[in-house]
């Protein structure tokens, strides 16, 4: 889903996001939602609008047989509650049937498609289908990036999204861009929603502000984690390190997965398996925790993404309506809390070798890596840059989760926070990132004193690529345009795709499978 701040905003549109491999949309390309199978990756790939959206028959079987018990309920004069009352504290409040046009909460218009798509909301094929429209004719409403506590899920957020959809507020389009919201949907053939009983509670209850955020931190941590790997093989060729730390036998004995991968990645880069290192010896096991981390808040993420979060739930098979808790944020509150703190670490040890790179105590390298030094400063003020990233990330990682307000005259007496730590871990997703891009600059520039010696092939490669958009520092120049680029350059994963071919083919003399597409 593509997120965007916009003056304290966050658009759900398709007008820009760099995650991963850019394509161009095929408006014959379309994902099934089916509310069972939706990846981060998939998510992130709707969101930067690569396909258009259907659901699967099965999926449309079961939101005609949940919305029939609705309609039951309805027929019956059954009190229901969120069917035919209102919410939270005003549950016991029943509201004649000519006013069950309720004005709330939204979501990220795909992933609540897909938790729709699950058959457990009773809300109506019309509905579902209308916002499917939306989607694909991509007319996606304003939604602020603030005011969830994630209990009753994203109610104000989500609410935003179903007001585009009935035509109330701000809406976008390809073709009108912001306007009024029922004359881009009316630009656009589409007529707003009109809701009906069960339908508002329907569309606001659920995590899926929180989740899609996620989805974009996952999916640009795992990048960035992958990335590291390479930029710190870099820099431990600028340093002139050995590798001996990084030898099978030593991961095999605290056999961590991410460990064991981070090593092996470190070894197919670096090519050798024998000789001692005393500078980057820490390396695979803080950057192995770090892939450990995501892993797991990506398993976590990828089971909230197929989950029905809604309230009541509809259980069609036996016609039956139950009240639970599972629009409460806290599975993806504690998981993006964890997802900050571990790739995190990235950046803290990226810092530190940056510093060892500028510093000539350590590196045997010109001052800062530059000639000429004290009429040019070379990296001195980019690794304050990285320093100051490093730390500002340290406060936000301290965990939003563990607070809580009781809410909704305390029907919410216990809160998860999780739009918050959705938005802090994409914080710090963002700037481990740019303190990577910085090192990738300074390890590159680093070489530059060690010519005419060659690197390995594959950090060769890498070097190749960050010299087609940034140029040796040879004397001082504004440095942001550079460490932008650095930044473009692993938003979009360039520098994995310079380097993995040759890890692939380590790999392959070692008899081990290549390195999957998405991890």
């Amino acid at each position: 889903m593509a997120v965007q701040e916009h003056n304290d905003f966050v658009n759900v549109g398709k007008e820009e996001t760099a995650i991963g491999k850019r394509q161009s949309l095929d408006p014959k390309k379309y994902l099934s939602l089916d509310g069972n199978s939706l990846t981060i990756a998939d998510l992130v790939r709707l969101g930067k609008g690569l396909f258009n959206i259907k659901l699967t028959t099965e999926a449309e079987g079961k939101i005609n047989e949940a919305r029939e018990v609705i309609e039951t309920i309805i027929k019956e004069n059954r009190v229901v509650y969120g069917v035919n009352t209102g919410f939270g504290k005003f549950a016991h409040m029943l509201i004649p049937k000519d006013k069950l046009i309720v004005e709330r909460t939204r979501m990220l218009l795909a992933l609540r498609i897909n938790v729709l798509a699950k058959g457990y909301s009773g809300v109506s094929m019309e509905t579902v289908q209308a916002m499917v429209k939306a989607f694909n004719a991509s007319c996606l409403s304003w939604v602020p990036e603030k005011g969830t506590v994630g209990a009753s899920g994203d109610l104000a957020p989500l609410a935003h999204l179903t007001l585009g959809l009935m035509g109330e507020g701000r809406m976008w389009s390809p073709q009108r861009g912001w306007d009024d919201a029922k004359t881009v949907l009316e630009c656009h053939g589409l007529t707003p929603l009109v809701l009906k009983p069960k339908e508002g509670i329907g569309l606001i209850n659920g995590t899926q502000m929180m989740s899609s955020l996620a989805a974009e931190a996952v999916e640009r941590a795992v990048g960035v984690a992958r990335q590291a790997d390479i930029i710190a093989a870099l820099s431990l060729e600028a340093l002139r390190g050995t590798t001996k730390a990084f030898h099978s036998d030593v991961h095999a004995v605290r056999p961590h997965p991410g460990q064991i991968e981070v090593a092996l990645r470190l070894r197919s880069l670096l090519h050798s398996d024998v000789f001692p290192s005393q500078i980057s010896g820490k390396v695979r096991q803080v950057h192995g925790v770090s892939n450990d981390t995501i892993a797991f808040v990506k398993s976590i993420l990828t089971t909230e993404l197929n989950s029905a979060t809604d309230n009541p739930l509809v259980f069609a098979e036996r016609g039956e309506t139950i009240s639970g808790g599972n629009f409460h944020g806290e599975y993806p509150a504690k998981a993006l809390d964890y997802l900050a703190i571990g790739v995190h670490e990235l950046a803290s040890m990226s810092e530190r070798r940056t510093e060892r790179l500028v510093n000539p105590s350590l590196s045997e390298l010109p001052a800062f890596l530059v000639q000429d030094g004290g009429l040019n400063s070379g990296f001195m003020i980019a690794h304050c840059t990285a320093a100051a990233l490093v730390s500002e990330s340290k406060a936000l990682c301290h965990p939003s989760s563990v607070d809580s307000l009781s809410t909704s005259a305390a029907t919410e007496d216990h809160v998860s926070m999780g739009g918050w730590a959705a938005r802090k871990a994409l914080r710090v997703v963002e700037h481990v990132e740019q303190v990577l891009a910085i090192e990738l600059l300074a390890a590159c520039q680093a070489l530059e004193f060690l010519r005419p010696l060659k690197s390995t092939t594959p950090l060769e490669k890498v070097h190749e690529l960050v010299r087609t958009v940034v140029r040796p520092w040879d004397h001082d120049r504004q440095m942001s345009p550079d460490i932008e680029a650095a930044h473009t350059l692993l938003r979009e994963e360039k520098v994995w795709e310079a380097a993995r071919p040759y890890m692939d083919q380590y790999r392959d003399r070692l008899g081990l499978k290549p390195l999957p597409l998405d991890d």
